[in-house]
């Protein structure tokens, strides 16, 4: 490996350089968008096909045959509805000739302003810092996860040294197949299942008070499926970062638009068809995880190659979901310490059968602290469902209903009670409420969780 020593003038100069482009412009014309339809779909499916989708049998099984494909139906539009209103307010004030807002936080701030940014800000921080539980490594056996995730946090370090979300369309491309790969055969072994043994015992209704669970705790995990089913779509908070990678013709509001449209319709029937066999094939009875949970073990090594698919896509998905907060930090850095030597220079490096590459201290030191940190949480709080519910509750009403609905508001002029406000404002205090049930379902299934669990246990 050869290393081109670094010169202390020459790096003021660059340094002033850059700190006076980002004072008097956008970083517009510095960024070489090269982004499409294909690429803007494909990041959409990776991040939200996680392996969450193999709980949907579970959150129907709570559900019955009725409400369970309803709410699932409901979700997506909703997702898709304000996701629509979201790629409208990638530029500020008008969506087609604006300025550019790079993360959904900048967008926020271009639109609505004051403490609602740091709100934002916090829900974000919730969402990402759990990415693990969204898209979880969990086995219901004596044999602690901690190990794999430890070796999945390595693999982390050296792929987040990626510079930015415009290098990694490869990597979402892969893991979007891989989470194509892994459903279809979930879906496949509950066909297979369905055709050996037949229906599994099932209702209109869901699980049965007196005979599957006690009265209290059918309401608390009818709450808890609101919350799987909503975190099972949430994308919304990557969504500007996907937009701020496509070219800027076609309108890249008209092109998030159609990969919305498609990322979501392709979402949504792989989730029915999923949630749906699955549970025909296990009735109410339906595991938290079709492949984990005590739900298939044969044959072996179909569920070990569909396991092996949820790691890669895993791998590709965290990508997705830290990418943009590691870009909001680093461009922090850099404009309020300009001239910093550490926060600012990238040593050129040659590495083998890879070319050079630019290899920067503080990213690498930053970087791998915010996946230690993830690692930490998603090994002491390893429960699959219950933080898949806790995050959908938390996240999914403001930063996929609240903050667009508002910001469309406010772009778009649309008058205060008017009927397209009643609307907006309608769904949104719906989707709450939704919210705050599956908040609160999932913490009382953590705090039954936390009295059996012992963390680290096993490493």
């Amino acid at each position: 490996m050869q290393i081109e020593l670094p010169n202390m003038n020459s790096f003021i100069e660059e340094s002033l350089g850059r700190a006076q482009d980002q004072k008097n412009s956008e970083t517009d014309d510095q960024i070489e968008r090269t982004g499409t339809l294909l690429t803007a779909t494909s990041h959409i499916i990776t991040s939200v096909i996680g392996s969450g989708v193999l709980s949907l049998a579970w959150a129907i099984a709570q559900l019955g045959w009725i409400a369970g494909p309803a709410t699932l139906l409901a979700f997506a539009f909703i997702t898709w509805f304000c996701s629509a209103l979201l790629a409208d307010c990638y530029r500020s004030p008008d969506p087609i000739n604006g300025k550019r807002n790079h993360t959904y936080m900048d967008a926020v701030k271009a639109n609505l302003g004051g403490v609602k940014v740091q709100l934002c800000g916090l829900a974000q921080a919730v969402k990402r810092s759990n990415c693990f539980h969204k898209n979880g490594i969990h086995a219901e056996c004596y044999v602690s996860p901690s190990f794999y995730i430890l070796i999945f946090a390595c693999i982390q370090i050296v792929l987040s040294q990626i510079p930015n979300f415009h290098k990694i369309w490869g990597l979402s491309i892969i893991a979007a197949v891989m989470s194509f790969a892994y459903s279809l055969t979930a879906l496949g072994l509950s066909i297979a299942m369905v055709a050996e043994k037949g229906l599994g015992r099932s209702s209109l209704t869901g699980a049965t008070i007196g005979v599957d669970v006690s009265a209290s705790d059918k309401v608390w995990r009818v709450f808890q499926s609101f919350g799987n089913i909503a975190c099972a779509f949430t994308y919304s908070m990557v969504l500007i970062e996907i937009q701020d990678t496509l070219k800027s013709s076609p309108p890249e509001n008209k092109v998030m638009k159609k990969a919305s449209l498609i990322g979501v319709t392709i979402t949504t029937m792989f989730y029915m068809l999923c949630g749906v066999f699955g549970y025909a094939a296990f009735g109410n009875n339906a595991p938290g995880n079709m492949l984990t949970g005590f739900g298939f073990y044969n044959p072996f090594w179909l569920v070990d190659l569909a396991n092996i698919c949820i790691v890669i896509h895993l791998i590709g998905a965290y990508q997705v979901f830290s990418q943009p907060i590691f870009q909001f930090v680093e461009s922090s850095t850099h404009r309020k310490w300009p001239e910093n030597y550490f926060l600012n220079y990238e040593h050129l490096i040659t590495i083998p059968m890879i070319g050079q590459y630019r290899l920067s201290f503080f990213r690498l030191a930053c970087r791998t602290l915010y996946i230690a940190a993830t690692t930490f949480i998603a090994m002491i709080f390893p429960f699959f469902n219950d933080f898949i519910g806790l995050v959908g509750g938390i996240a999914f009403w403001p930063l996929t209903v609240y903050f667009p609905v508002e910001m469309y508001i406010k772009q778009a002029k649309i008058l205060r009670f008017s009927g397209p406000w009643f609307w907006l404002h309608l769904m949104s205090s719906i989707c709450f409420v939704a919210s705050v049930l599956a908040a609160g379902a999932s913490i009382q299934g953590l705090s039954h969780d936390f009295g059996n669990y012992h963390p680290f246990k096993n490493i």
